[in-house]
């Protein structure tokens, strides 16, 4: 049978030819089989070599024999007899009938069943197997398979023009050669351009799984995209109910969950369409152990035990045990730089801590690689502190106020002093300027005086409030001097 990189054409034959004559015994025809000594001589039975002592066998023998000239034209001849045996061989090698009646149909969505029938007049000798081969736009993919059936399952690419091509073989006879390769072609329909693209799914804890897509470049702005998905247990495809869109992009989400019996998980076909037939469809096969994203660790919980931090949180339901580890971030409040720690068990303790630091934690969980296959991440859990740290900023806060508010507070006294002073001790009169305005001059004018008197006193009256906050009251000179006259 030829190998998967050989051409139809090529053969092992004319080497194995070769060899067989090297290692055949010389007597009884030259060790060629009967069918070859035929096609040596086809008009009569092969020379006579003879063993007795009559005949021309028998001189001939002898004398080659004898003749050492004889020994190499006889070996020439030898060696010129196996290569035309071997061309012949290969001349005469026979072309298997291509298989028939090449079909697909759709087992479920996504999903294509191929299937043929076996080629017609082919030797009972021959261990038929049938090699073939898928071409997405006339690209190889590289999924070549030999089997005894006459049938193969597929993924469907409903965007792209996808050809399947069969062939058959005799695994075990050199004899024969491989059939033609019987192809045919499922086409795509819609629209260039109107299907999902950017296809992404992340299933969520095991319970539900998030798929979201954006539309194609070509299609409308009404489009109504709808989502159907199945895996193999399913009796029928399902239908995504629960949509959403945001800022353009599509988004499904709906409930899957299998068995936790289950060492292994069906691939799930999605397929992607709109009820009008411009829209483009679109599948794809997602292995669903490679979307897992754990949930978000919670009930974290925080204790010091003998000097050690004991960090515990609560482990999730819906994974099987021994399926996931964890890691754990934590740093001390007065550095910026965090340590992780990596665990496969849902608590673990944080040795030598600063009694007088703060520490503050979180963590996050991840699938095994012996369980899933996913390199996906949970979120990290809210972050839980333990321990006291000293708040510098509280202290240097502190030191600039309290010297301000000194400072302010002398301000405002200083302000205040000289009416403080003034209430407390007030001024003591000059007695030269009471004495004065007692015993001024007596010979002004009466008229004057009354006139100014009133004037004279309020003035008074204000300085004095002023200066010396004191009121002090005199009788006016020019009605003691009017009294004395009368």
């Amino acid at each position: 049978m030829a190998g998967l990189g050989e051409a139809p054409g090529e053969s092992s034959v004319p080497v194995a030819g070769a060899e067989r004559c090297r290692r055949s015994p010389l007597p009884g025809g030259l060790g060629l089989p009967g069918r070859a000594a035929a096609r040596l001589f086809p008009s009569g039975p092969a020379p006579a070599t003879g063993s007795g002592s009559e005949g021309p066998g028998s001189g001939g023998r002898d004398a080659g024999a004898m003749d050492p000239a004889g020994a190499p034209l006889r070996r020439r001849l030898l060696l010129a007899v196996c290569w035309v045996v071997a061309a012949g061989t290969v001349a005469g090698a026979k072309v298997l009938p291509p298989p028939s009646n090449l079909d697909y149909s759709f087992i479920q969505i996504c999903t294509l069943n191929w299937t043929w029938n076996p080629p017609e007049n082919v030797s009972s000798s021959c261990d038929l197997e049938y090699s073939s081969d898928i071409v997405i736009d006339e690209v190889p993919q590289d999924k070549r398979e030999w089997s005894k059936s006459r049938f193969r399952v597929t993924d469907t690419f409903l965007n792209e023009e996808m050809r399947f091509k069969v062939r058959s073989e005799c695994k075990y006879n050199n004899t024969s050669e491989p059939s033609q390769w019987v192809e045919t072609s499922l086409l795509p329909k819609g629209i260039p351009g109107t299907a999902a693209v950017d296809l992404s799914c992340v299933w969520h804890n095991l319970e539900y799984m998030v798929c979201m897509w954006r539309p194609g470049e070509n299609a409308s702005s009404d489009t109504n995209y709808t989502l159907f998905y199945w895996f193999d247990g399913l009796k029928h495809y399902k239908k995504c109910n629960n949509y959403s869109m945001d800022q353009g992009i599509f988004g499904c989400v709906f409930n899957l969950s299998f068995p936790k019996v289950l060492n292994t998980y069906p691939a799930i076909s999605i397929l992607i369409r709109d009820d009008s037939e411009e829209i483009r469809p679109v599948c794809a096969s997602k292995n669903p152990t490679t979307l897992v994203k754990p949930a978000m660790p919670r009930r974290v919980t925080l204790s010091k035990i003998n000097g050690e931090i004991h960090v515990e949180w609560s482990e999730s339901d819906t994974f099987p045990e021994n399926c996931l580890f964890y890691e754990v971030e934590y740093h001390n409040g007065d550095l910026d730089t965090a340590q992780i720690i990596k665990v496969e068990n849902n608590y673990t303790s944080i040795p030598s801590v600063d009694p007088n630091s703060k520490y503050i934690f979180k963590v996050r969980a991840k699938p095994k690689p012996e369980c899933y296959s996913s390199k996906l991440y949970s979120d990290w859990s809210e972050e839980k502190s333990i321990g006291e740290k000293t708040d510098s900023t509280f202290y240097f806060v502190l030191i600039i106020t309290i010297p301000l508010i000194v400072a302010v507070s002398m301000v405002i006294l200083l302000v205040y002093l000289k009416r403080l002073k003034i209430l407390i001790l007030p001024p003591i009169p000059d007695p030269r300027e009471i004495l004065k305005r007692m015993f001024g001059e007596q010979n002004e004018d009466s008229q004057s005086c009354a006139k100014d008197d009133s004037v004279n006193a309020y003035d008074r009256l204000i300085k004095e409030e002023e200066i010396h906050s004191l009121i002090l009251t005199e009788t006016p000179e020019c009605a003691n001097s009017e009294k004395e006259n009368r």
